[in-house]
């Protein structure tokens, strides 16, 4: 206690200046209800599929990070993900509907092709094949690292082009080769957390559609078919789709025709900054009245999982913000925190209950580095958000510039409440005050010492550059252990009697364990 007692008074000191310095906000946390609840593993990350020709603007980013090429023996991928224990991966993306599995009889599995590059093909690639010693190798991964691990089925098998319209397919799946797939699963005793049915194929699609009444066939076909392979409903896999961009009238006919307890999750994707090459994407990023924008989406796919799907939840099954493999010099930075923590926040108001980033690894805006595999800032982030934020969401406002964003939630497994501050401001400092909506939360003391001291993590980019690939906590800049292991992330501990002093382009966690928050009990 005493040692406390002097970090409080010199941290009184030290911040004194600063305070003066700063604007002064109240950030208002209603805790006598949630007004969401997310999945206990709200973060996800994605494995996608593509090859290393996989081009865009001059630049071939994914280089050997796509599922068929990634070196899965590689200590830090291993590290990075048990760090999470456990990290929600969804295997899937936009070649997945060109894959097929060397498993069974059935004739599209007779030849095991490499993805090449075609123009004809959907996305500019042939079909690919993944064998089963590349699946046991990839189960071994997820099994070590303990993944929750969602994989996305191909759901062109069977169907044909229109003849009116070349990305119109119709006729019904065909699921033996999924069957077959799940069956060795099955044989191998490998866990599986969710099965997707197709990727980006709903509304007007990507590079092909289906119609949502077919679609919602399909979907029972599959639901069926994974209660009659997983008769334990304890270990059964969910369902999971439509894994595309929300077309509201679609999505509802989509859950109308699949009907009642068939899609388990309600998936949806967005990359709301534009494309990758946007000169203007540091600006956008930025821009709090821009980001604001995909906030409706998140709001109209809740509603329409409320009143056609009330036994599903909506999923954010894949963001990578700025598409085409992300821009080169923002979405691996600092600054795509900036983005990415508030659409964790946003969403999980909107009662999301899992965000999917694209990618783990791969392209420009994968949380590891595509080559060296070294955690980007936006890995840290994630991992501090899936340490600190409980499942239970609360509303939260404050008074001050839009360029500070503020959600709070229920701690995760400890009391009290944990807050997230984003200062997209460049030029101004905020001191944040944290109240209670109804003054349950005890008064402030005006002295060191009496209440446990807050835990704050404050994120920020190295030589102050927003722009680097290098992020610092608390001063000190994370870097992996000798062993390639995640750097132990601990809190500064602060009088509970200060405020929040949030910097200029800086993201703050804090936790405050003496908020007495009913929602929270």
């Amino acid at each position: 206690m005493a040692e406390f007692k002097a970090i409080c008074c010199f941290a009184a000191v030290l911040s004194w200046l600063s305070l003066c310095l700063a604007k002064d906000v109240t950030v208002t946390v209603a805790g006598v209800t949630d007004v969401a609840r997310t999945d206990d593993n709200f973060v996800c990350a994605t494995l996608d599929w593509w090859p290393v020709d996989k081009c865009d603007y001059g630049q071939c980013p994914w280089g050997m990070a796509g599922i068929i090429n990634l070196d899965l023996k590689n200590k830090i991928l291993s590290n990075a993900i048990k760090a999470f224990n456990p990290l929600r991966i969804r295997v899937g993306g936009s070649l997945q509907d060109q894959v097929i599995y060397k498993v069974g009889d059935a004739r599209p599995v007779r030849k095991c092709p490499h993805f090449k590059k075609r123009p004809s093909g959907m996305f500019g690639f042939s079909r690919g094949c993944l064998t089963m010693d590349r699946w046991d190798q990839l189960n071994e991964l997820f099994n070590e690292t303990g993944a929750a691990l969602t994989f996305g089925l191909n759901a062109l098998i069977g169907r044909h082009r229109s003849p009116n319209d070349s990305d119109h397919f119709i006729g019904d799946w065909d699921s033996q080769n999924a069957r077959d797939l799940m069956s060795y699963t099955i044989s191998k005793g490998y866990k599986m957390d969710s099965y997707e049915l197709g990727n980006e194929l709903c509304g007007s699609g990507v590079s092909g559609r289906v119609d949502a009444d077919q679609y919602g066939k399909d979907m029972i076909v599959l639901k069926k078919m994974i209660e009659e392979l997983y008769p334990d409903p304890a270990t059964r896999p969910k369902v999971l789709g439509p894994a595309g961009f929300y077309d509201q009238k679609w999505f509802e006919t989509f859950l109308q025709a699949s009907g009642p307890n068939v899609v388990d999750g309600l998936t949806h994707h967005i990359y709301n900054l534009g494309a990758g090459v946007d000169p203007t994407l540091i600006d956008k990023i930025q821009d709090p009245y821009f980001l604001d924008e995909i906030a409706q989406t998140h709001k109209d796919v809740m509603r329409t999982a409320e009143r056609f799907g009330p036994w599903s939840g909506p999923w954010v099954g894949e963001a990578g913000g700025a598409y085409n493999s992300g821009g080169k010099d923002v979405s691996h930075t600092f600054a795509n925190g900036f983005w990415y923590l508030d659409q964790l926040g946003m969403t999980s108001q909107f009662n999301h209950k899992v965000f999917c980033r694209q990618a783990l690894i791969g392209g420009n805006y994968g949380l590891l580095n595509t080559t060296s595999f070294v955690p980007n800032p936006d890995y840290y982030g994630a991992l501090l958000w899936h340490r600190l934020m409980g499942k239970h969401v609360l509303a939260t406002m404050h008074d001050g510039s839009a360029h500070l964003r503020a959600y709070s939630h229920c701690s995760k497994d400890k009391p009290g409440v944990s807050l997230i501050l984003i200062n997209m401001s460049n030029s101004t400092s905020f001191n944040v005050s944290v109240v209670n909506d109804l003054n349950i939360y005890p008064a402030v003391e005006q002295a060191c010492g009496g209440r446990q001291p807050r835990e704050e993590y404050h994120l920020t980019p190295k030589d102050g550059n927003i722009q680097s690939d290098v992020l610092l906590l608390n001063g000190t800049p994370l870097e992996l252990t000798e062993l390639s292991d995640i750097p132990e992330m601990k809190p500064e501990l602060v009088d509970p009697s200060l405020p929040i002093a949030v910097a200029a382009d800086s993201i703050v966690y804090a936790t405050l364990r003496d908020f007495r928050a009913p929602a929270c009990a």
